[in-house]
């Protein structure tokens, strides 16, 4: 299949994707729950045994994140003070995340790991693909730098899956164990979770194609 069929498939399926998350938050975020986003990770934090993590409120919308350094699970303002079933998955996946780390999960250290080095590879990286496609002809071995430095992203949208999977799976265990979700709402917490982790296989899907993308233009250039 061409490449660039892939790279239109994978760009419709994220925009599926993305709808379909943004409904199902907006769904689940009126459907009542016994605490907070907020309460639900301290209740997680306690009930795993750690208490030296902080829970936090960050502005924006989804844009939760737990931060390993810092020891940080930072919770949107929607999530963070709202009692409903988006909120608590939400914060429960996150947890999952602070939980990991207490565990020392290898994947999570993988991922950490490999931070600084894709933030130093994502902030030359643009600049070296563009000039190695403009000289390609007399320097081929400089796209072929920006391929390798693209591969890393790619990489870490690979190690970034089973990161971000288990972290839901671990907070749809508690929440049914915790009793803050019943027959009736923890079906609606796995199906926001299953969203969530779509977003993810789209990224490293669309990040693969575009990897494969530029390792046909050098290919074509040899």
């Amino acid at each position: 299949m061409n490449i660039w069929i892939i790279m239109i498939i994978v760009m419709i399926a994220s925009a599926i994707v993305q709808a379909g998350l943004n409904s199902r938050f907006n769904r689940y975020s009126k459907v009542r729950a016994s605490l907070t986003g907020a309460q639900a990770a301290e209740k997680m934090l306690r009930d795993n045994g750690i208490y030296d993590v902080q829970v936090q409120c960050v502005p924006g919308r989804l844009t939760d994140h737990y931060n390993p350094q810092t020891k940080i699970i930072n919770l949107s303002e929607s999530v963070y003070s709202k009692a409903s079933i988006a909120a608590v998955a939400v914060a429960a996946h996150e947890t999952g995340h602070a939980i990991q780390h207490a565990m020392g999960y290898a994947p999570l250290r993988m991922r950490s790991a490999l931070v600084p080095v894709v933030n130093f590879c994502s902030n030359i990286m643009s600049w070296i693909l563009l000039l190695g496609v403009l000289l390609f002809y007399s320097f081929p071995s400089i796209l072929w730098l920006g391929i390798g430095l693209f591969a890393v992203t790619t990489l870490f949208s690979f190690v970034t899956l089973p990161v971000e999977i288990n972290a839901s799976s671990r907070a749809v265990q508690w929440l049914e164990m915790s009793g803050i979700c019943d027959f009736e709402t923890a079906p609606m917490a796995k199906d926001a979770l299953r969203w969530a982790a779509y977003t993810y296989v789209i990224a490293a899907l669309g990040s693969l194609a575009t990897l494969l993308y530029y390792i046909g233009i050098a290919r074509n250039s040899d």
